[in-house]
């Protein structure tokens, strides 16, 4: 049986084989770190038995779109355009966390290339900007249901591999935003394994199959 570690602020399962590979995935919006821990259970790959899957938790603020009401969030949403105004003092402020959390997880011989970074949302907003800004070296990145601010603020560099998914019927996070993302990502180079499902601001059992097929791939 996989150990589960809860701490104040992530939840990790431990692998029940030799430690090969890291998978670090921010929740979106007002969840937490446990609101994907069940998925795990769904995937079944090669090598699956040697990765330590991580759900960080993000911080408690007050999201101004909701009233100023305090929950958790890696940033502030300022408006419904998402695309508008942009807390950049906060993406980046949670950049530099999964930053360091990378950094601790790269010790022995995990190297960078055996980390996948993921996330769902707002997760996914810091999952391609930390991979993007500290241009690091990664297995991959997982981006769900999300969108790339702050896009003049990415330098080229290291190439990165990607897997973009999103329901074309996202109330949240406009099909048309994930669709320039994807456009900007692939004219920079980046490698983008592009996905939509007839879905709203969710997770689809499609999506979690594919999923499953991305990671065991680039993690193997």
């Amino acid at each position: 049986m996989t150990e589960m570690i809860r701490t104040e602020t992530e939840i990790t399962l431990e692998p029940t084989g030799k430690l090969e590979k890291v998978v670090i995935w921010m929740h979106g919006l007002g969840a937490d770190g446990s609101d994907f821990v069940p998925i795990v259970d769904e995937m079944d790959f090669p090598g699956i038995d040697n990765i330590r899957f991580i759900f960080p938790h993000a911080g408690v603020l007050p999201v101004t779109i909701n009233g100023g009401m305090q929950m958790r969030a890696w940033y502030d949403i300022l408006q419904a355009d998402l695309s508008r105004r942009v807390d950049g003092k906060g993406v980046l402020n949670s950049v530099e966390r999964i930053a360091n959390l990378v950094s601790s997880q790269a010790v022995g011989d995990i190297q960078l290339s055996d980390i996948v970074l993921a996330g769902f949302s707002q997760g996914g907003v810091i999952a391609l900007h930390t991979a993007m800004q500290l241009n690091l070296p990664l297995a991959g990145v997982m981006a769900l249901s999300t969108y790339l601010p702050m896009r003049e603020t990415i330098e080229a560099g290291q190439k990165q591999t990607i897997f973009l998914a999103h329901g074309i019927d996202d109330g949240i996070v406009p099909y048309a935003q994930a669709l320039s993302s994807l456009d900007w990502l692939r004219d920079k180079g980046h490698e983008v394994d592009w996905h939509h499902y007839p879905m709203m601001h969710s997770v689809c059992a499609e999506e979690i199959a594919d999923i499953n097929e991305w990671l065991g791939g680039v993690l193997a």
